[in-house]
């Protein structure tokens, strides 16, 4: 069932950005050598999470993550505790720290922590654990939390096809790994869909599906990257990009706004409420509901049903989908709209499949 994540841990995840969430609470909360930090209620129960490089104040999807501890901690009464992951040497001895402190589910952050995680799980048969964007662990004590995102990424690439005007679009990741690139085959296959319905010829810059390679940064972090491969893009053509690289889709969001010559499809989250100083380029994003699949796994877990089949977030569950248009909307035209609102209900029905080589299975 989860043979498409490969199990090698490869160098990042995808950073993908959340709305609203601030740094793990320094209230009442002791902090270690490793950045360990705990917050206490009246609940015996204690979940704890780990974050990749990133931290959990990336305005990324570990920040996305830890908004869905935070939610169980104020609506459940448990205890949470957090460490942050510096590097990769980190995230071993991160694992082992929260299995010593008494975690009853320990979540961490993102494919990269794929193999650290296995390792701990197997070490401690008796604890439990879920791992975000990584279906590769097949043992009775990990839940894998993933994200059918080609789904929504299709319907991204049709709008994207539909809104723009000079015929050509464009998108990056900063790895090419299952969690960046299944946006890219998604987003790639609306934009055929729109030709064949339409006559139309638009191009993708950035992505071929078919030798699953394209274009990349390398890493989740410079942002300087972001800018100068969607300066390249904007001087090829491309009015309409979707980054799939975390931070550094911040540089991409400053070229196109500096260009005045395109717009910006985020991921993960709202990236109109997440970067409001990029709002006037925000056409749309691709959203992930990391927060509420780590609510609900705690929420199981507290309530002694935990279960290791991996929670699939799909179109139909609400787990992905499309944010507002906000500002743009009076933009879309409204026969647009509708063609991707039926889209929608197409893939929900399953009249429409989507698939990619990354889906989670």
């Amino acid at each position: 069932m989860r043979k498409k994540f490969a199990a090698v841990a490869l160098a990042a995840a995808s950073a993908l950005f959340i709305s609203g969430c601030a740094e793990p609470p320094a209230d009442d909360a002791t902090t270690a050598a490793s950045g360990d930090a705990t917050t206490s209620s009246s609940s015996d129960f204690m979940a704890c999470m780990i974050s990749d490089s990133g931290g959990f104040d990336d305005k990324s999807f570990n920040q996305s993550g830890y908004e869905g501890l935070e939610r169980a901690e104020s609506e459940l009464g448990i205890t949470i505790k957090t460490a942050e992951s510096q590097e990769a040497t980190d995230f071993g001895p991160n694992l082992q720290s929260m299995e010593t402190q008494g975690c009853g589910l320990t979540i961490t952050v993102g494919f990269l922590l794929a193999e650290a995680t296995k390792a701990q799980a197997e070490a401690s048969p008796d604890s439990h654990f879920a791992i975000i964007d990584d279906n590769s662990i097949v043992l009775p004590n990990v839940k894998p939390l993933v994200f059918k995102t080609s789904d929504a990424s299709f319907l991204a690439g049709y709008l994207a096809a539909g809104y723009s005007k000079t015929g050509t679009v464009a998108t990056f990741g900063g790895q090419n790994i299952p969690s960046v690139s299944i946006f890219m085959d998604g987003f790639v296959d609306g934009v055929a869909k729109y030709n064949e319905d339409n006559g139309a010829s638009v191009q993708v810059l950035g992505w071929d599906k078919a030798a699953q390679n394209g274009t990349f940064t390398g890493d989740f972090s410079d942002q300087s990257k972001g800018q100068n491969t969607t300066t390249n893009f904007i001087d090829q053509g491309a009015d309409v990009i979707m980054p799939v690289a975390g931070p550094v889709g911040l540089g991409a969001a400053a070229a196109a706004q500096e260009s005045g010559k395109a717009s910006i499809i985020w991921v993960d989250a709202d990236g109109y409420e997440t970067n409001p100083q990029y709002q006037a380029v925000m056409l749309t994003s691709v959203m992930k509901e990391i927060g509420q699949a780590v609510f609900d796994t705690i929420e199981g877990a507290e309530a002694g049903e935990f279960s290791s089949d991996p929670y699939i977030g799909t179109l139909e569950n609400g787990g992905v989908g499309l944010a507002p248009y906000h500002d743009f909307d009076s933009q879309i035209p409204d026969d647009l709209k509708t063609k991707v609102e039926d889209l929608k209900a197409q893939i929900i029905s399953g009249d429409l499949k989507v698939t990619s080589p990354n889906d989670p299975q």
